[in-house]
């Protein structure tokens, strides 16, 4: 399901991975996701952009744990960074379930369908104890995703902006392709690549390459309200800048 992860030596996620693999739940929910997603014509929700989330929740992960940015779960509940990436991971996979019963209030719908599989899922390599802990931390890291929704941990900032960075062309394509266009879709298009690495003064940089300044309603408008949202904005710099043959001279480089 998922594949090239970029991901540290961690036993409970590999237990847990496999146990996914093993049943045909999660696909099957990614599968539903994406036929909703096109009925509301919104840009994609299906498991495409579901392994894309991951991933890229996987490398802001590694990046503030290898700054030494404590995560929320070792804080606060004394557990380790292994825990932490396992709700990272999960929830990254699991946010947009709720997509199957209605775009609308998705979020929300994911954590009724998420509760009874997690207690299943986690039984698998921890206490009952823990397993409530691992489920709690989860659920607020899925509602994080939410635009509007404030991130009380890190471990759901990451999977918030990690969700708004899926931002690339790709994602609008097949919306495109129905005539339903609106400005979410015509902002994707203009998004070719988005680069994350380590910042220059910051443990996370993220460069976006537009091919015009229809751009920025991402970056500004979504991006920007996210990372706001986010509580891991202080620990990363955002730039965007354009690169096409017909270059718009309208923007030179843009700092969020």
């Amino acid at each position: 399901m998922i594949t090239n992860l970029p991901l540290k030596d961690n036993p409970k996620l590999d237990a847990l991975m496999a146990k996914m693999e093993a049943d045909a739940f999660v696909p099957i929910w990614w599968q539903l996701a994406d036929l909703n997603s096109m009925r509301a014509a919104v840009n994609d929700h299906g498991p495409t952009h579901v392994k894309i989330v991951a991933n890229i929740a996987s490398k802001l992960y590694m990046l503030l744990d290898e700054a030494g940015v404590p995560m929320s779960i070792v804080k606060d509940h004394g557990m380790d960074s292994h825990d932490a990436q396992v709700v990272v991971i999960m929830a990254s996979m699991l946010h947009d379930i709720g997509m199957d019963v209605h775009r609308d209030k998705h979020e929300e719908h994911s954590l009724f369908m998420a509760y009874e599989y997690l207690m299943d899922l986690y039984a698998e390599v921890y206490t009952a104890e823990q397993r409530m802990i691992m489920i709690g931390e989860t659920l607020h890291a899925m509602i994080g995703h939410n635009s509007n929704k404030r991130c009380l941990t890190i471990e759901a900032g990451i999977v918030k902006v990690a969700d708004a960075l899926d931002m690339t062309k790709w994602r609008s394509r097949s919306i495109i392709k129905t005539g339903k266009v609106s400005i979410h879709a015509l902002s994707v298009s203009a998004i070719d690549q988005v680069h994350i690495e380590k910042g220059r003064s910051k443990p996370i940089g993220v460069e976006i390459v537009m091919n015009s300044s229809a751009g920025i309603f991402q970056v500004d408008n979504l991006l920007k309200h996210k990372l706001l949202k986010s509580g891991i904005h202080p620990y990363m710099e955002v730039s965007a800048h354009i690169e096409s043959e017909a270059k718009d001279q309208v923007l030179g480089v843009y700092n969020l």
